[in-house]
């Protein structure tokens, strides 16, 4: 693994010094100093500089008061985003800040007007992806997952295949001790707590060590220790010469000082960017001086919403426009520089800065691989792409990726049927779920498989089987999968894996669960109920109860792939009503209104209804038992051409039932899988 490269830091006095490491990494006074260099041991390795620069830059949506207008939300604002600083995007609600944060990161590419450069280069988005993490505000994590389980999937799949196994995982390692979760490798995420969710959110970007970071809110939920330590790591991370830009709604004093800059807006327009230090002297020369013992955070924050005035607030906006803050900042940068020419480090004047890089390490860039550091071609880091045509939410081909196709399938699959086996609602509670209606329904229509008085109630059995398979395939599907849906988008945005590697993945994990739990629940009832003791019959029977929970988990998926969590549990069932209701059991197909016949062809559970009917009854079954007279008209269902004929599935075709229900399975697998691109570009 990586060598790691230790930061270095300018020590004029012993005693400052102490306290500014100390307020940084959470020493006191009585600790040791072997305890604060096992803290800066396990700094991550440096990155080349990358800057980002934005030029009038226009952000609009459809404006929902009317149908041709748009509300204009960023209104050309230009800025500049240093690497070794640690940047906050500050405003009120609806000032812009998150959308300028997803415009930034990639994560909105349409409606959007002007320049995003990197290294004063047009940006290539795919390019920039590669070398860029979104940390989202929510820690959508996968919560039957370790947090060692869940760091080496994220090197398997982010870092080179060709790196050893052993490099990756002690990367993994280094990271952990890092971040402080080196004790909690071995818990699930689930049982995490939220600074610990947010370090590991974290962790899992960190693991190809990209020099530009986006945090959402990265503060929210946690309380004051762990916030505190959240922006100390945000600023370790920054010292590392790479770019730290995150949202931040309303940090405490302390936290706002820790800042290097800050990007103020207020309405989609700028009202100040520069150094956090020189904020308050600079409203001071506006006229608008921060009241003694207030957060400086509270108070421009107060500015911005216009609890002061709206004629403040243009006053700013004009200030930026008309260049007033950039004469203002350059003469204090050129004031401060003649002020601290003998040292590095200063003391309340410069809070925030609390480590300094010594000059001296920019002088050579390192990527470090293997455990070797080699130099790296500044071009390297935004390379070209051929093709980028596809990167608008979209699948990209698997080689754009660190890893193959193959590869990321493989991962996917063992993280996957991981977490199903460890889901107690995926597999205990469904194979109980399976096996206790098995037995119900065995008890309640025990032995009438080959009583000819009671063909009906067999009908009514072999159809209340195929309904009990459809619901019990479709609504965990449609209950779980959005749930995880927000995880895709988040680690396919950060260039994990393609989509086709993650829905393939998804959907086979899950495939031999949906074939076991079928046969065990089928096999159960098929012998319970006394159906034909043919060996091909119960074959037959088994695999359209294997199809049908097949094609209700692929409905189930793609119903969940298509809507919001909220909306797929209502839609689950009600699309089986129809369903239901065509399948030819309600009622016959020639008594259906014929504008309204079309509909039974689109009946999955019709096809497997009359396939189950056609192996019980057809290809010339002996005659039933019939303990009545054998001219009395209960006995008329001897023979089983009578039993398909007066259900109304005399000329149908066992071969043509089976092909139907593979050509549903296959339609709803691929529609699923366009359902599933479609959302991630509708995210963007």
């Amino acid at each position: 693994m990586a060598e790691l490269l230790s930061v270095h830091v300018h020590i004029p006095q012993k005693d400052d010094v102490w306290q500014l490491k100390s307020q940084c990494l959470g020493l006191n006074r009585n600790s040791s100093a072997h305890q604060f260099d096992n803290k800066l041991k396990y700094d991550l390795p440096r990155k080349r500089n990358l800057d980002i620069e934005f030029r009038d830059l226009r952000y609009s949506v459809k404006d929902g008061h009317h149908k041709k207008g748009r509300k204009e939300i960023l209104k050309s604002i230009s800025g500049r985003f240093k690497s070794g600083e640690l940047t906050a995007i500050m405003g009120p609600s609806g000032a812009g800040k998150s959308s300028l944060m997803n415009i930034l990161a990639g994560y909105r590419t349409s409606g959007i007007e002007g320049d995003i450069l990197v290294k004063g280069k047009t940006r290539n988005l795919r390019s920039f992806r590669k070398y860029s993490c979104y940390i989202m505000q929510d820690d959508h994590l996968l919560p039957h997952l370790s947090v060692e389980e869940a760091m080496m999937c994220s090197a398997n799949l982010k870092l080179d295949e060709s790196m050893p196994q052993a490099d990756k995982e002690k990367e993994v390692h280094d990271i952990l001790e890092t971040l402080g979760l080196s004790e909690h490798k071995k818990t699930r995420a689930s049982n995490l707590s939220g600074g610990q969710r947010k370090r590991l959110s974290i962790a899992l970007e960190m693991v190809n060590n990209p020099p530009i970071m986006f945090f959402d809110e990265p503060t929210s939920g946690l309380d004051s220790s762990a916030c505190f330590q959240c922006i100390s790591l945000l600023k370790n991370l920054a010292a590392g010469g790479r770019a730290i830009i995150c949202t931040i709604h309303q940090p405490s004093a302390k936290l706002f000082m820790m800042f290097d800059h800050l990007y103020m807006l207020a309405d989609g327009e700028v009202v100040y960017k520069g150094g956090v230090k020189h904020l308050l002297p600079y409203l001071k020369s506006m006229g608008l001086e921060c009241p003694p013992y207030n957060n400086p955070a509270d108070y421009v924050m107060e500015l911005t919403a216009g609890d002061s005035g709206e004629d403040n607030v243009n006053m700013l906006m004009n200030s930026v426009k008309s260049g007033n803050l950039d004469k203002f900042l350059a003469n204090e940068t050129f004031n401060n520089s003649n002020r601290s020419s003998k040292s590095s480090i200063n003391t309340e004047s410069e809070v925030g800065d609390c480590i300094q890089i010594d000059a001296s390490e920019n002088t050579q860039l390192l990527a470090v691989s293997n455990g070797n550091a080699s130099y790296i071609p500044a071009d390297d880091f935004m390379k070209d792409d051929q093709d980028n045509s596809s990167d608008m939410g979209g699948d990209n081909e698997c080689h754009t990726f660190n890893t193959s196709c193959f590869t990321q399938f493989r991962i996917l699959f063992i993280r996957t049927f991981m977490s199903i086996m460890r889901d107690e609602t995926l597999t205990r509670l469904r194979l109980i779920s399976h096996l206790c209606m098995a037995i119900l329904i065995g008890l309640l229509y025990l032995g009438i498989g080959n009583e000819a008085t009671k063909v009906l109630n067999n009908a009514g059995c072999l159809f209340v089987c195929m309904l009990f398979l459809m619901f019990s395939a479709l609504m965990p599907t449609v209950l779980t999968f959005p749930m995880e849906l927000t995880v895709c988008v988040r680690e396919h945005l950060n260039y994990w894996y393609s989509l086709k590697a993650y829905y393939l993945a998804k959907t086979m994990a899950d495939m031999p669960f949906q074939i076991i739990f079928p046969l065990i629940y089928g096999s159960i009832v098929y012998w319970m109920t006394s159906q034909p003791s043919d060996f091909m019959r119960f074959v037959m029977f088994l695999t359209l109860a294997t199809q049908t929970s097949l094609v209700a988990q692929s409905l189930g998926l793609l119903i969940g792939a298509a809507t919001s969590l909220q909306v797929a549990v209502f839609l689950g069932p009600v699309t089986g009503i129809p369903l239901l209701l065509f399948s030819g059991f309600f009622i016959n197909f020639d008594t259906i209104p014929i504008y309204l016949q079309w509909i039974s062809y689109m009946s999955y559970i019709g096809y497997a209804f009359e396939g189950v009917l056609q192996a019980v009854y057809g290809f010339d079954r002996e005659a039933l038992d019939c303990e009545k007279a054998a001219q009395s008209p209960e006995c008329r269902y001897v023979e089983s051409e009578n039993v398909l004929s007066d259900l109304d599935v005399s000329d149908a075709k066992f071969y043509i039932d089976f092909i139907a229900l593979c050509v549903f399975f296959i339609v709803l697998r691929v529609s699923c899988y366009f359902v599933l691109r479609w959302r991630v570009k509708a995210q963007r």
